[in-house]
């Protein structure tokens, strides 16, 4: 079946690659920070002080200068805009097949957004695992498609797909909650506001407290995730991960990173639903 580009889907993917590719312009700094913070413990000595969100920042800036903290936008960009695309895409198709109107409950909300999230998760692992080597700061990479090139020829092809079950822990849960806690709270809004010149404003305030719930509950697979991809070698297995964090640092070795995590998943997913519904609505469509 060929799509046109007035294909509804088409539009939809689209729509979710420009909201994609601007939130994630904005907010990289605050996933390189995150990936810092919870690789950095492997490297410390037993009873070395914490190091915060703040220290990272700084630390960054005075050793890789200002545009340091952009270190892994490009293949950022490499995931987000065929990734976002294919997950809005997906969503859209979904919900347009499967949900009736006046729209998705609570559950169907979840499998939604879980279901789009772990198409694109799946699609895009590749680059998630270099995006992911790029911001810790161990790896030298020259370009995208020259990691990929350097991972296969040293790792296997199969080392691009490391992580694949932490990162669809994390992904899957985290999509669709984020589903659920947005769209139940922009039902909850009075129509007045839902129908005014606010509603993107609206919109986006019901994003950020999504945003804030989903990424406390995802935030130890999120942490699981960056130790397998950093270091595939070392942690053969899921359970293996899990392990080593729980010994070396304890329950709250899972929520290393979380307020960087927290700010950029849900000021970047708040924003891009934000402009996708609004482009969508441009195009004369229904989100």
């Amino acid at each position: 079946m060929e799509l046109s580009l007035a294909h509804p889907v088409v539009k939809a993917f689209m729509c979710g690659s420009l909201s994609g590719t601007c939130s994630t312009l904005l907010f990289q700094p605050l996933d390189l920070v995150k990936t810092r913070l919870q690789t950095l413990h492997s490297n410390m000595q037993p009873g070395s002080a914490r190091v915060g969100m703040v220290t990272v920042f700084l630390s960054v800036v005075r050793t890789e200068k200002l545009m340091g903290l952009w270190k892994g936008v490009s293949p950022s960009f490499v995931r987000t805009i065929p990734g976002v695309g294919i997950y809005f895409s997906t969503y859209y198709s979904l919900k347009q097949h499967f949900i009736q109107e006046p729209g998705p409950g609570a559950v169907e909300a979840v499998l939604l957004g879980a279901s789009a999230r772990a198409v694109a998760g799946v699609c895009m692992l590749p680059v998630t695992v270099i995006k992911t080597r790029f911001e810790s700061g161990r790896y030298n990479y020259g370009s995208v498609t020259g990691a990929l090139r350097t991972v296969c020829q040293t790792e296997g092809p199969r080392a691009l797909f490391s992580g694949l079950t932490p990162t669809l822990l994390r992904d899957a849960p985290f999509s669709g909650l984020y589903v659920m806690f947005y769209s139940q709270a922009k039902n909850a809004l009075p129509q007045e506001i839902s129908m005014s010149l606010y509603s993107p404003l609206a919109n986006f305030c019901c994003g950020i407290l999504a945003g804030v719930l989903a990424s406390l509950v995802t935030q130890p697979a999120d942490v699981v995730k960056t130790h397998i991809q950093v270091s595939p070698n070392v942690y053969k297995r899921t359970a293996h991960a899990v392990q080593y964090i729980y010994v070396e640092h304890g329950f709250q070795g899972f929520f290393r990173g979380g307020v960087p995590r927290s700010l950029r998943r849900t000021m970047i997913a708040a924003m891009a639903w934000t402009v996708y519904e609004h482009l969508m609505a441009r195009m004369g469509l229904k989100s």
